[in-house]
């Protein structure tokens, strides 16, 4: 019995801490303008994943170490699983991967229509990855992203921000 005390006080502690400072937020209608002003003129990596999509598993320690060795670069991270996902299990993904301190958005209502707002043409694929330069032009890479590939845009950038 007095475990089960001991357990629920430690599980009612856990629910009650404060969120993280890069808790996931909701990704809603209007949550992408709001993301292209926020990082507009930075070199932005913006990047679509889901819990149970089998590439992101691989892929996101990867841009985990990708993020820590730039961190010139804006990171940004949106679980857009086809799938209802438990914001948690999202969260602790990215923990894993490295990415907790990334800005982390997690779709939070019509999957469809939130996609069309990032590109009418996008069906929902995941991985997919969005390099935004500090003008605005955008690259989509679907599917998992290259790491090489990443480094010569990241190198791009830094060539043109000087």
């Amino acid at each position: 019995m007095k475990r089960a005390w001991l357990a629920a006080g430690f599980l009612l502690a856990l629910l009650s801490a404060a969120p993280a400072a890069n808790a996931l937020k909701p990704f809603e209608r209007g949550s992408w303008q709001t993301i292209l002003k926020a990082h507009n003129g930075r070199p932005t990596i913006v990047h679509f994943w889901g819990v149970t999509c089998g590439p992101c598993k691989v892929e996101l320690p990867l841009l985990g170490a990708f993020m820590k060795k730039h961190p010139g670069l804006d990171m940004v991270t949106i679980s857009a699983d086809l799938v209802p996902n438990l914001p948690a299990a999202a969260q602790a993904m990215l923990d894993k991967a490295g990415l907790g301190p990334a800005e982390n958005w997690i779709f939070d209502g019509f999957a469809e229509r939130l996609r069309f707002e990032i590109d009418p043409n996008w069906q929902g694929d995941i991985p997919r990855t969005l390099l935004v330069t500090a003008d605005g032009s955008i690259t989509t890479l679907e599917g998992t992203a290259e790491i090489a590939d990443l480094e010569k845009w990241s190198a791009a950038q830094g060539a043109a921000a000087k």
